[in-house]
């Protein structure tokens, strides 16, 4: 973490509006975090866990949240996390050059963000395929989360708005409870190679957490089903458009 007290005190800036909008839509901010340090020159051996750190206090915050609103589809989730868990912990303890890898995510993700600000048509909802096939879903979803220290909200959203799976809110509950599975999951996988967290998480964890439960609680109980489409078709095209800079 930067050493100096002001950039340090910049970081944790951009970790708070980081937190604060993604939580507002059910993420964690782990991609805009992973950018932040990035951007402070912060080791990329230490950026992983501190951004699960930071996921795993977000997305607990977010759960409560949307949880406590009923909006958490727990009929959906266990499959999912019945499949991700594992996977994101095998995930979290492989270390892999990715660059080939964050250049076809960001396609994907700049195209599930077109989509959701000009959907084709407004769709209805659809019943969830079968646990067989959210558990294969998770166990995906769940792998990349561990291996890029994202905790995989960002992968699911599109996916459960895009096919008719849920509705905005009902998404954005999935995504925090999902996160914070494979968050956690991630970091016990990433401690298992005798890596550590670094010095200064703690600190910026305890900011994130402020952000999360604003944000949340924005998402939860303020924003229309309209405005999270757009704030997360906006979100979507932070990040992919920081994965094709490389960033």
């Amino acid at each position: 973490m930067p050493a100096d007290p002001g950039s340090f005190a910049l970081l944790a800036a951009l970790v708070l509006v980081a937190a604060i909008l993604y939580s507002s839509v059910g993420h964690a901010g782990a991609s805009a975090y992973l950018a932040a340090m990035a951007l402070f020159g912060v080791r990329p051996a230490a950026m992983k866990p501190a951004a699960l750190v930071m996921n795993i206090v977000v997305a607990s915050a977010g759960t409560a949240r949307w949880w406590s609103a009923g909006l958490v589809p727990w009929e959906l989730l266990w499959p999912l996390c019945a499949g991700s868990v594992p996977a994101a912990f095998a995930g979290g303890a492989v270390v892999l050059p990715v660059e080939v890898y964050r250049r076809v995510l960001a396609v994907i993700l700049l195209g599930a963000a077109l989509r959701l600000w000009f959907p084709a048509r407004a769709g209805q909802l659809r019943p969830a395929p079968g646990p067989g096939v959210l558990v294969a879903l998770g166990a995906g979803l769940g792998f990349l989360a561990g291996l890029t220290g994202i905790g995989g909200g960002i992968f699911l959203s599109p996916i459960l708005i895009l096919a008719g799976w849920q509705d905005p809110k009902r998404t954005a509950g999935a995504s925090s409870t999902f996160i914070l599975a494979n968050s956690v999951a991630g970091l016990l996988g990433h401690l298992t190679g005798a890596r550590d967290v670094p010095p200064g998480t703690g600190l910026l964890a305890a900011v994130a957490l402020v952000g999360g439960l604003y944000g949340s609680w924005l998402g939860a109980r303020r924003l229309p089903p309209l405005a999270l489409r757009r704030l997360l078709a906006a979100v979507l095209l932070i990040a992919g458009g920081r994965l094709a800079r490389g960033g």
